[in-house]
């Protein structure tokens, strides 16, 4: 079994050009940043970017392309949005239609590629302070809920928060918090710490989004803001069409993690 923890981005990236990855991304080329991904018509991509910009919790921006252009010059100048994610999902007027696992049928020449940052670069830290990242010892992809915490309307688009969930032990609470603070390009703190039902989730075996792990006796449920949001967001507002990652396939970036971290 191949170490992708410790391989570098492009070769991930390869890998995943060539479908030999096909699963979620966690873990992956570690002290690299991970991205989500949203596509859309140059038409939305002012209302998009705005929407970013009003919402950094959920939707920090690590990079945009240029118009027609799948190539993330900032982030990755030898990767392409169009086949380095190993699922993408086509959303058509709100609708899910169907997961691929490479866009170059769909590509425009009218296309924005936004990526934004993924909680996913901040677990390698938490784990360097011996915090357990549940789904990657599970071998599953992270728990994501939709919540009613409302994100900021910006042009079209609008709609709730989506957060990720890990399972962190009470007494290492503090200490998550401390080092997920230290990266605010790629969600920072946690927006909730226990007590789901406050942000409108009743049943935490049911993610909306990703899958279920497990919560152990000594361990509180804690929450950040996720990347997902602009799926709920097409959910709700229905563009023509917008074009993401599956949830925890992401866009592995050249950029490393303490790039974006703060002292």
């Amino acid at each position: 079994m191949k170490n992708f923890a410790d391989m570098q981005p492009a070769q991930i990236r390869e890998l995943i050009r060539r479908k030999e990855i096909t699963g979620p991304t966690a873990g992956m080329a570690k002290n690299f940043t991970q991205t989500n991904l949203v596509i859309l018509k140059k038409e939305h991509a002012f209302d998009f970017l705005l929407f970013c910009q009003r919402n950094p919790k959920s939707c920090p921006v690590i990079d945009v392309t240029e118009p027609g252009s799948s190539i993330p010059r900032l982030a990755a100048p030898n990767g392409d949005i169009q086949t380095d994610i190993p699922k993408y999902r086509i959303y058509r007027y709100g609708e899910l239609m169907e997961e691929v696992a490479d866009i170059k049928d769909l590509w425009e020449e009218d296309m924005v590629g936004f990526l934004i940052g993924c909680s996913f670069s901040f677990e390698f830290a938490l784990m360097n302070n011996g915090i357990t990242i549940r789904h990657i010892e599970e071998n599953c992809n992270v728990p994501m809920f939709k919540t009613t915490i409302p994100s900021v309307k910006a042009g079209i688009f609008e709609g709730p928060m989506v957060v990720s969930m890990r399972p962190i032990p009470e007494q290492d609470v503090v200490r998550a918090v401390q080092v997920t603070s230290r990266f605010p390009s790629v969600h920072g703190a946690p927006v909730q710490i226990g007590n789901p039902q406050s942000i409108g989730i009743n049943d935490m075996n049911r993610p909306d989004f990703g899958e279920r792990v497990t919560i152990k006796d000594g361990e509180v449920p804690v929450f950040w803001a996720c990347g997902v949001t602009p799926q709920a967001v097409a959910l709700q507002v229905k563009p023509e069409l917008m074009i993401t990652h599956a949830p925890g396939h992401m866009f592995i970036t050249d950029l490393q993690d303490e790039k974006f971290s703060v002292l």
